[in-house]
C-alpha cells in the first residue's frame, strides 16, 4: 500500500513539474538578466574568472570581466560557480511515443507529430543541464521521418521547437527482419521510384498545358518530360515525395516567374550500425545528392572503417558506450578501444550522446566528456563535443553551443567543474529565463532526502 501511495506521489510532481516547465516556457524571457561573479567556460574562448554574462530579451548581449551591468537588470550572483554553456543532445528518438514506425520507409513522417512535451525525459534534460534535444526517429528504419531541435520545456511542441526539421532519417544497417541486400535495395527503389513520380508528373504538367494553350504537338515522352519538368509546381508535390526531394536538394520551376523555386533542402543523419555499413552509407548519399549534408551516426566498431571515414570527411555522432570490446575467439583476449581516440586523432568532427540507460553515469553528456578527457583527448574538443559541434552538425552553431554574444541565452550553472564527477547542475537558464533551479526540485529533493523524512503509511 505504501509503495503504491508513493508511485501515485511520483505521478503527481511529474504532470506537476511537466506543468511548471510548460508555464516557464510560456512567459517571455525577461528584458534583462546578470549573471555575475561566476567562472565562465564560453568553449569559444578562454574561461573568464569572477565574469560577468548580460542577457537582454532572452539573447547574450556580452561577456567578461568588465561588464556594465544596467541598474534595471536581474541579479544572479554566481560566484564560486561555473557558468557553462546549455549542452545538446545531438541525436535522440526519446521524447517521442515510439522509435520507429512498422513501415520501413516513411519520409512524410515528422518528429512533431509524436513529440510528447510531458514526457519526463524532458525534465531529466533539465536536471542533467541539456537545453537542446534533436529528436529524430531511432535506427530500425530504412528512411525514417524528419527530426526536430527541442527545448526541454513547454506545453506544446510550438513552444519546444528551437528549430524545424532540417535532417531525414536514414539507416545503411538492415532493420530488423532484413539483410543487407534488401535494404540496400530499398533505399535504391526509394529514389527510382521518386525519379519515376517527378518524370510522370512532368509529363502530365507538359499535357495539361498543350490542353489550356489549345495546342497539338506530337513530342517524345521524354522530350514531353524534360519541358514539364519546368512546369512543375512546389504545391504539385506530394508529402510522400516533397522530403525525398528536398534531402536531393530538388528545385521546382513556378509557372509564371522566373527562375527556380527551392524547397528548403534537408540532410540526413545515416546510421552505420557496423563498420563496413560506412562505405555503403556514403555511396548512397553521393548517388542521391545529399553527401554534403550528412552527419553519419556511428555504431560500435565504425572506427574500424576510419579510412573512408576520413575520406568521406563528414561529422560523425558517436555511440553511446564510448569503448569497444572485442573479444579473440582464439585466445580469449579482451581487447579494448577507446572509439573517441580514433576518431579525434582521424581529424574528424565528433558529438557525444548520453547512454540509453538512467541508471549509470553514461547518461550525463559531462560524464561523456571526461572519460574522452582521461582517455587523453584534450578538455578543450571534448567540452566541444557536447555543445558546440552538435550545433554545428544542426547547422545552429550561430544560436547555440557557446557563450558569446548574439547567441540565444541558453546557460547551465554548475556548483563546480563540469567535468568534476562531484558538480551538480544548480540553474539553467533557456532563453534568459530561469528555467530550472536545484534548490526547487521537488522530485529530487524527495529521491535524495532520507528514509525517516518519507511519509508513513498510518496503521489502519
Amino acid at each position: 500500500m505504501l509503495y503504491t501511495r508513493l508511485g501515485n506521489v511520483a505521478c503527481l510532481l511529474a504532470i506537476f513539474g511537466s506543468m511548471a516547465a510548460g508555464a516557464v516556457a510560456a512567459c517571455p524571457p525577461p528584458d534583462k538578466v546578470a549573471l555575475t561573479g561566476g567562472r565562465i567556460i564560453p568553449v569559444s574562448g578562454a574561461p573568464i574568472e569572477q565574469g560577468t554574462v548580460l542577457i537582454e530579451r532572452g539573447k547574450i548581449v556580452a561577456v567578461g570581466k568588465d561588464v556594465e551591468v544596467p541598474y534595471d537588470a536581474r541579479v544572479f550572483d554566481v560566484s564560486g560557480k561555473v557558468v557553462f554553456p546549455g549542452m545538446i543532445n545531438v541525436h535522440t528518438w526519446r521524447g517521442m511515443d515510439i522509435p520507429n514506425e512498422n513501415r520501413p520507409v516513411t519520409p512524410h513522417l515528422d518528429a512533431r507529430d509524436a513529440l510528447d512535451p510531458s514526457q519526463l525525459f524532458f525534465e531529466d534534460c533539465l536536471r542533467l543541464g541539456t537545453t537542446g534535444v534533436h529528436v529524430i526517429p531511432a535506427n530500425n528504419t530504412v528512411i525514417g521521418g524528419v527530426g526536430r531541435v527541442v527545448r526541454p520545456i513547454g506545453m506544446t511542441v510550438a513552444e519546444m521547437t528551437i528549430a524545424e526539421g532540417a535532417f531525414l532519417k536514414i539507416s545503411a544497417t538492415p532493420r530488423r527482419g532484413h539483410d543487407r541486400m534488401l535494404q540496400m535495395a530499398m533505399l535504391r527503389e526509394t529514389f527510382l521510384e521518386l525519379d519515376d513520380y517527378l518524370a510522370k508528373l512532368a509529363e502530365k504538367r507538359y499535357e495539361e498545358k498543350l490542353k489550356e494553350d489549345e495546342k497539338e504537338i506530337e513530342v517524345g515522352p521524354a522530350e514531353a518530360r524534360k519541358r514539364g519538368r519546368e512546369l512543375i509546381r512546389a504545391e504539385d508535390i506530394d508529402d510522400q515525395h516533397r522530403n525525398l526531394l528536398r534531402l536531393r536538394g530538388g528545385q521546382v520551376r513556378v509557372e509564371g516567374e522566373d527562375g527556380p523555386t527551392l524547397f528548403k533542402p534537408l540532410g540526413a543523419f545515416v546510421y552505420c550500425g557496423n563498420a563496413m555499413d560506412v562505405a555503403l552509407a556514403v555511396k548512397v548519399a553521393n548517388d542521391n545528392g545529399f553527401f554534403a549534408r550528412t552527419v553519419l551516426v556511428l555504431g560500435g566498431d565504425c572506427y574500424k572503417a576510419v579510412r573512408e571515414l576520413k575520406q568521406a570527411a563528414r561529422p560523425v555522432v558517436l555511440p553511446s558506450q564510448l569503448t569497444h570490446r572485442e573479444t579473440n575467439p582464439l585466445t580469449g583476449e579482451v581487447r579494448e578501444t577507446f572509439v573517441p581516440k580514433e576518431i579525434f586523432e582521424a581529424g574528424l568532427l565528433f558529438a557525444l550522446v548520453p547512454g540509453p540507460d538512467d541508471s549509470y553515469a553514461e547518461r550525463m553528456l559531462t560524464y561523456q566528456a571526461a572519460q574522452c578527457v582521461r582517455h587523453g583527448i584534450p578538455r578543450d574538443e571534448a567540452l566541444r563535443a557536447i555543445t558546440l559541434n552538435p550545433a554545428k552538425m544542426l547547422g545552429l552553431e550561430k544560436r547555440l553551443g557557446s557563450i558569446e554574444p548574439g547567441k540565444d541565452a541558453h546557460l547551465v550553472i554548475f556548483s563546480g567543474d563540469p567535468l568534476d564527477f562531484t558538480s551538480v547542475v544548480e540553474k539553467v537558464f533557456i532563453d534568459g529565463i530561469l528555467a530550472y533551479e536545484r534548490e526547487k526540485d521537488v522530485r529530487l529533493q524527495r529521491l535524495l532526502s532520507s528514509e525517516a523524512d518519507q511519509p508513513q503509511e498510518k496503521a489502519e
